[in-house]
């Protein structure tokens, strides 16, 4: 996130506010204020500014020996009420289990944020060697890998709104538009879709939309695994997996109140 997202916004305080914490979010070790301001192209003074405010409120910590903030528990006070009125959160995690220890993936639940983003809301990993560093809360562009082939399928994008967000993701080995354009219709078809080493080189990602009302899809089922030991283990039997969960789960969501 950079200045246009930050000082375009109509309360551009909240904006920066919330980059802040993006970025103290992703970061593995604490930051100091103009660490932050440059990251996020801010003027120092306003950067520490904000900064006092978060720490004010519990959601950043400063350490006065190093001078430098990271998240504090205020962050994980919120996180647990969103997480427990999450009807989505609450019933694919047993589902992420299950498909996880059956074909020995890392299983991620997703929900979709707007026309931008995706946000990790449940994950469940394998005991095997390769896992997938995903958190829950971690964010991707909403048409990325296999996840974005299901968005993209599914929801209202003009045809040159897909063209120019395309263009702006990163791959580890980006396909041709034109050949992502024909598998996002077959994703249309199928109802599934798989991103082979697109996204991660040697990754296989199998993504499902999960829906919580008409209209675009808001949540989704995603397996990731090496691809040659998906292929060995049944790829095809991977998919069917992960598009009954995904059915199952919309069949659910659809029956209660929606609270997410």
């Amino acid at each position: 996130m950079g200045t246009a997202d930050t000082t375009a916004s109509r309360a551009p305080a909240i904006a920066r506010a919330a980059a802040i914490l993006r970025l103290l979010g992703k970061s593995d070790a604490p930051l100091g204020v103009h660490a932050i301001a440059r990251e996020l192209t801010l003027v120092p003074s306003t950067c520490l500014y904000v900064l006092r405010a978060l720490v004010a409120e519990e959601l950043v910590l400063f350490d006065a020996a190093t001078k430098r903030y990271a998240l504090d528990a205020g962050v994980l006070t919120l996180a647990r009420q969103w997480l427990r009125r999450s009807r989505f959160a609450d019933l694919a995690q047993p589902m992420l289990d299950r498909l996880c220890d059956q074909f020995e993936v890392t299983m991620i639940g997703v929900q979709v944020v707007g026309l931008d983003h995706m946000v990790v809301v449940g994950v469940a990993q394998s005991g095997h060697s390769f896992q997938l560093s995903t958190q829950v809360g971690s964010r991707f562009p909403v048409l990325i890998s296999a996840t974005g082939r299901c968005n993209a399928a599914f929801a209202d994008f003009a045809p040159a709104e897909l063209e120019r967000r395309f263009h702006t993701l990163r791959w580890d080995d980006p396909p041709p538009f034109d050949r992502w354009l024909a598998e996002v219709e077959q994703t249309r078809v199928r109802g599934y879709a798989i991103d082979e080493g697109n996204y991660i080189a040697g990754v296989t990602v199998v993504a499902a939309p999960v829906w919580q009302a008409p209209g675009a899809p808001t949540h989704a089922l995603v397996a990731t695994g090496l691809g040659n030991a998906l292929h060995r283990r049944g790829l095809p039997a991977l998919c069917n997996a992960v598009l009954a969960g995904a059915r199952a789960l919309t069949r659910q969501l659809s029956d209660g109140p929606a609270t997410d």
